[in-house]
């Protein structure tokens, strides 16, 4: 799973650790040079206990869906958009080129070089994709996500060291992460104080098997989609993932490459700029935006092209596989890369063993203290076959696709 930290469930007991100790990476303190988080379902699986707690948030904390006064969006002038019909509920991205990469003190290794890059015009959901259109997709398909299917021990164990045993039946069935956050100050160097692995939760029951979604949540954004589910969600609707070279260009708005989407000022409980981390990480959590979790998908004001939330909220799946190494390719050629889709294979030094697809934009989650990741830079990594709460996805597609599209309607 790829999310801003390595987290293991709050509950997982360590009846295997003592099994898979030196088989399993070894989580380290985060550090500004990396950004753990659950980003594996194997290695979430493989360490869990035989029980699950409920996680402590309710359905009321992280299921408020009330929506607020926007402004309108600033959108390319109607001279530089392809001519009409426009895809619905999305926005058009001129072709452009910009300095991709790290800017900043939070900055990671895995940002550099800073290279220049150039992409083609596309159009992009204004908003992540939200549980009402999920639903209409699942609907339509019958698709079951991977949260709500039991695990494959001899799928998971491909992304596992030799020898790694498998953990008890009781372990391996449908469920994906949830944030809980601790009743009082914890060390920061041990995510699984604040993550559960929670049996039963899944797209449609947020926080455990005992919450649901109803009507009045859908706006707010789907979570607990594998890369996977997101893949089939843009195959049904004729879409794509964006590349990360997209997502990041998106992101800026038109603007050159800097450090935070907004400017310089860094977010505080006093200057929220996202739907981000409000209050002490990771035990006292506050709403002070309104909301503790997600908010709905068009409860912020639009960025200059009229995309919403594109930092924080949720974590965006984007199309490529993972390379901590990526960026060095890139910029090796000296020359600008054109439409980069990403490596053809995945490898992270600290789990080499599990392959890897990039998220994007941070989360609700994201905090100065922890995982500074709230930046248009910040690349996180998550094994396809991850879930949890506080990632989803936004789709893009070409406008001549789009043309074919339309064509074949008629």
């Amino acid at each position: 799973m790829t999310f801003c930290t390595f987290s293991l469930p709050a509950i997982f007991a360590l009846a295997l650790a003592a099994q898979i100790s030196s088989t399993v990476a070894k989580v380290e303190p985060s550090t500004p040079e990396q950004c753990l988080s659950p980003s594996s379902r194997a290695a979430t699986l493989v360490t869990q206990d035989k029980t699950s707690a409920p996680s402590a948030l309710t359905s009321d904390t992280t299921l408020k869906s009330e929506g607020q006064g926007l402004p309108s969006p600033t959108v390319p002038e109607a001279s530089s958009l392809p001519p009409q019909p426009h895809p619905p509920g999305m926005v058009w991205i001129p072709a452009g080129e910009f300095d991709m990469g790290g800017i900043g003190p939070e900055a990671r290794p895995d940002e550099f070089p800073v290279h220049r890059v150039q992409v083609d015009g596309f159009w992009m959901d204004a908003t992540e994709v939200s549980n009402a259109e999920f639903r209409r997709f699942v609907g339509e398909t019958g698709y079951v996500t991977t949260a709500e299917k039991n695990p494959d021990w001899e799928e998971l164990k491909k992304q596992l060291p030799p020898g790694t045993p498998k953990p008890d039946d009781s372990i391996l069935v449908p469920g994906s992460l949830v944030f809980s956050p601790p009743g009082h100050r914890v060390p920061l160097n041990n995510h699984s104080l604040w993550w559960q692995w929670v049996k039963g939760a899944d797209w449609t029951h947020p926080v455990g098997p005992h919450s649901r979604l109803s009507s009045m949540h859908d706006n707010l954004p789907v979570v607990h989609v594998s890369w996977d589910d997101a893949v089939a969600y843009c195959k049904w609707a004729g879409k794509r993932l964006p590349t990360e070279a997209e997502w990041e260009y998106a992101s800026l708005g038109g603007n050159p490459a800097r450090r935070f989407t907004w400017g310089d000022t860094p977010p505080s409980d006093s200057f929220l700029p996202a739907n981000l981390w409000q209050g002490d990480f990771p035990h006292h959590p506050q709403a002070l935006d309104g909301y503790v979790l997600s908010a709905p998908v068009d409860s912020d004001t639009p960025s200059p092209y009229g995309l919403h939330h594109m930092i924080g909220n949720v974590w965006e799946w984007c199309s490529d596989w993972y390379r901590e190494d990526t960026y060095k390719h890139d910029a090796d050629s000296a020359k600008t890369t054109l439409n980069p889709k990403g490596p053809a294979d995945s490898f992270d030094p600290m789990e080499p063993t599990v392959p890897k697809r990039i998220n994007r934009g941070g989360s609700f989650l994201c905090d100065a203290s922890y995982c500074a990741s709230y930046r248009p830079a910040a690349r996180m990594k998550t094994s396809p076959d991850s879930s949890s709460i506080h990632t989803g996805f936004r789709a893009v597609i070409s406008d001549p696709h789009w043309r074919l599209l339309v064509e074949k309607k008629h």
